[in-house]
């Protein structure tokens, strides 16, 4: 067979594309390159019975011919020159399921193997971080427990540790408003990307359906403000907070507002840009809708029903007067314990930030739900481990101050991942002009902020059951 013209390989590109998508190039009737017959110059199409003059030259395909089963049908229209249509030579598969029929895409992609080196990575971060946990659990905790309950007072005194805050480590944080605010939204956040996540890892959201994963995730964070009103009025009182009408409205409408207020500026931008990337005014409309009239209704039954309930009570009294906190070395202090408690969870995650960032800005297909519903339960996990350990090491410095730096810590993680997109924007893209610019920061702070919530709620509750966990077997007269 002669060499394929490079001419008829373009057009044959471009009418296999239009007419997979139910389009038709000018000038171009489709065609079925296995049922026509050349006439001269003069090309037939026995589907329609249009005449056409292709501008390429017909070359015939041995593989289209169908050897076993040749059952001649009536050609739908005007039968031109007698000539029958032959059956199509492409069979359906029947041994392929439905929920497996994008797998060859899985398969077929060339960065499997860097997903598998992530999944080992991460798994390895989270065996030495549980051997840590485990030390301390077991070992020194269970010893530091065992010596303080057979101390006697004075000798108890005379001790320094994780046990002598205990008059202060349940004392109310500051700002505790916003704490339980943000712990509100990070619950709906959490439960939204299980949720999500477990259906996509199912199959259930197919990558065909383009906007399907947004769409379920939209729709279940509406339908959980009950949990987020909960969550965050508990919390709140538990603080001892009685400003109970700002904490709703703050919980139904601080964090969603900030999200809809940058989204619509960005949206704000495509209109004037004239690109057909905006969404449209109805669909604003309509998650307006949602949001006032179903997630806020939602949010404040929810509420309701976590100011009814009594605060969670601490297993050791708080004294009246605050404990003077001890010199700190560099490495217990604050801010360097925030900065390094981000790393780790961040470790896990980057390189399926990666192919994330890749799907969403360099339109590359992201079937790989398996792989990140693994890393969203490795994440998990690294966030609350590592937490832990800090905590406990600032306990036992005598820094009592751990309700925000629980939160804080394992939220750090956002900022790490801040700057992976800034490192993406100048390594990986090519964007110019001042709007796109715009729009892609404006969309990456969207995520860090949800991102930021996601993994402060993760570390704050770990941090709280650990803390509560501790002190309920120590005996403190």
């Amino acid at each position: 067979m002669k060499p394929l013209n490079p001419r008829f390989i373009f057009l044959l590109s471009l009418t296999v594309v239009s007419s997979s998508f139910g389009f038709y190039l000018p000038g171009l009737a489709p065609v079925s390159f296995c049922e026509e017959k050349s006439k001269g110059d003069l090309f037939v199409n026995r589907l329609d019975s249009v005449e056409s003059v292709l501008p390429y030259e017909y070359d015939a395909f041995d593989f289209c011919k169908d050897t076993n089963e040749r059952r001649p049908s009536e050609n739908l229209g005007q039968v031109l020159f007698g000539e029958r249509i032959e059956t199509s030579p492409y069979k359906q598969n029947d041994d392929i399921r439905w929920a497996s029929r994008w797998d060859y895409i899985l398969v077929s992609m060339p960065h499997t193997n860097i997903q598998w080196f992530s999944i080992m990575n991460s798994l390895v971060i989270v065996l030495f971080l549980t051997g840590m946990v485990a030390m301390i659990m077991l070992r020194t905790l269970h010893k530091d427990i065992a010596r303080y309950n057979q101390m006697d007072q004075e000798e108890a005194q005379e001790e320094s540790g994780w046990k002598q805050v205990h008059g202060d480590v349940f004392r109310p944080p500051r700002m505790g408003m916003l704490l339980s605010v943000f712990l509100g939204q990070g619950t709906q956040v959490f439960i939204m990307t299980f949720i999500t996540l477990f259906l996509a890892c199912m199959g259930f959201l197919s990558p065909a359906n383009r906007g399907a994963l947004m769409t379920c995730a939209v729709v279940l964070w509406v339908l959980l403000g009950t949990p987020a009103g909960y969550v965050s009025a508990r919390l709140y009182k538990t603080f001892g907070g009685e400003n109970w009408k700002t904490n709703v409205l703050l919980t139904a409408f601080l964090c969603p507002g900030i999200v809809f207020v940058d989204f619509f500026m960005m949206n704000l931008i495509l209109w004037v840009e004239g690109s057909s990337a905006a969404v449209p005014f109805g669909t604003l409309v309509a998650i307006l809708a949602l949001w006032f009239g179903i997630s806020v209704p939602l949010t404040f039954v929810g509420a309701y029903f976590g100011f009814k309930k009594p605060g969670i009570e601490p297993p050791v009294r708080t004294n009246q007067i605050p404990r003077q906190i001890p010199q700190q070395s560099f490495f217990t202090k604050a801010m360097p314990g925030i900065i390094m408690g981000g790393i780790l969870p961040f470790g896990c995650i980057f390189i399926q930030l990666f192919f994330i960032l890749n799907s969403i800005w360099s339109h590359q297909m992201y079937y790989m739900f398996g792989f990140l519903f693994l890393v969203f339960i490795i994440l998990v996990i690294t966030c609350s481990e590592a937490t832990v350990l800090l905590c406990y090491f600032h306990l036992c410095a005598e820094d009592y101050h751990w309700w925000w730096r629980s939160f804080l810590t394992s939220g750090f993680t956002a900022v790490y991942l801040f700057v992976y997109a800034v490192h993406y924007f100048f390594s990986k893209l090519q964007i110019i002009g001042a709007a796109s610019t715009i729009l892609y920061f404006g969309y990456t702070l969207i995520m860090v902020l949800i991102f930021f919530i996601f993994t402060g709620t993760i570390g704050f509750f770990s941090c709280f059951w650990f803390v509560n966990k501790i002190y309920s077997v120590l005996k403190v007269d």
